[in-house]
């Protein structure tokens, strides 16, 4: 037992050394210290990040820790930025963190298993022992990526909004953003699930959604975020996004009998959104989600407002379907899209 607990602990103290770079040495107040901040500060912090400190007498930080709060501290500080903002901004960080560190790990533990033939046991193991050496060039990949995806979203509002400096201000009563919503579901997915192994519903959902954000941002859309058997994607003009609904109704409708690329049932909305929390909000995505409970396997259901928006497009055919009753919403006629002759 003691040689397992040595064993345990000398494996802690490498990984340390290479991933927070150095030793674990500091207790809260000597955190907090060392940061000029005060304790409760600091414990805010880690609670936000999704790192509650549970013994703030363990030397549980590293230096590495103390430059990180000073650095976010002083933002804080200079951007007078209050505790709510505060709270998002530390949050998305953990939230998105913790997700990506987890997703990564477990696709390293498949990677291990397969190529070598390992029990699931072995191949964390294996993955422990490998991390110092693969984790320099996950992080440099995750800071290349954020700096290009904050560069796209920067382009996106330079686009959209220079045009507006010293206008009047946008209606208070609406939300902001004009933006087409829409939700790609799979059809029977727990018809086609069941019975299938771990390893098989790992791989049946993670090729849906791989299958489903290569259709959506080659059409020009943007995966808002995937919902175990569904998937909300947006556009900035109806036109993208009805290309890209229609992307997506046609790659499935095409291999509708392999597993790998299901049929799904398409939704699509135009109308103002709410963006908070790398998510969007209002009545429009309300509305999209109902529309993708009542469409057919391999179809799209625009809502009317949507409908006349695309009507007067050559490239696609607005059919009427008969007025459904939506939870939530009322009675409301939906269209069916599809493409035109001249698409």
């Amino acid at each position: 037992m003691e040689a397992a607990v040595d064993d345990a602990s000398q494996t802690a103290s490498r990984l340390d050394a290479a991933l927070l770079g150095g030793r674990r040495d500091l207790a809260l107040d000597d955190l907090a210290k060392d940061a000029a901040l005060d304790p409760a500060q600091v414990e805010d912090y880690w609670r936000w990040l999704g790192l509650p400190v549970t013994d703030p007498a363990e030397p549980h930080f590293a230096e590495s820790d103390v430059r990180a709060l000073r650095e976010i501290s002083e933002l804080f500080r200079t951007e007078g930025l209050d505790e709510q903002i505060q709270t998002t901004l530390v949050r998305s960080t953990g939230h998105t963190t913790e997700r990506l560190a987890l997703w990564q790990v477990e696709a390293l533990v498949e990677h291990m298993a397969r190529r070598f033939r390992l029990d699931d046991t072995s191949a964390r193991l294996l993955v422990l022992d490998r991390l110092p050496d693969l984790a320099p060039v996950l992080e440099h990949q995750l800071l290349h990526a954020w700096r290009r995806q904050l560069a796209a979203v920067a382009g996106r509002f330079a686009a959209e909004f220079s045009g507006a400096r010293g206008s009047a201000s946008d209606d208070a009563s609406q939300l902001p953003l004009p933006r087409a919503v829409g939700f790609a579901d799979i059809v029977s997915f727990t018809r086609r699930t069941a019975g299938l192994g771990p390893a098989e519903l790992a791989e049946f959902v993670q090729a849906f959604e791989a299958g489903a954000r290569d259709e959506i941002t080659r059409a020009g859309g943007r995966v808002v975020k995937t919902i175990g058997d569904a998937v909300l994607f947006v556009a900035d003009d109806v036109v993208t996004g009805a290309n890209v609904a229609l992307a997506l109704a046609d790659a499935a409708g095409e291999n509708s009998t392999a597993r790998d690329v299901p049929p799904v049932r398409v939704s699509l909305v135009w109308g103002r959104v709410l963006s908070r929390f790398g998510d969007v909000f209002g009545t429009s995505v309300n509305l999209a989600a109902r529309l993708t409970e009542i469409a057919e396997p391999s179809t799209v259901l625009v809502d009317p407002a949507t409908a006349a928006r695309l009507r007067t497009e050559p490239r696609f055919v607005v059919t009427d379907v008969a007025p459904r009753e939506l939870q939530g919403l009322g009675v409301v006629a939906p269209s069916r899209l599809s493409r035109g002759s001249s698409a």
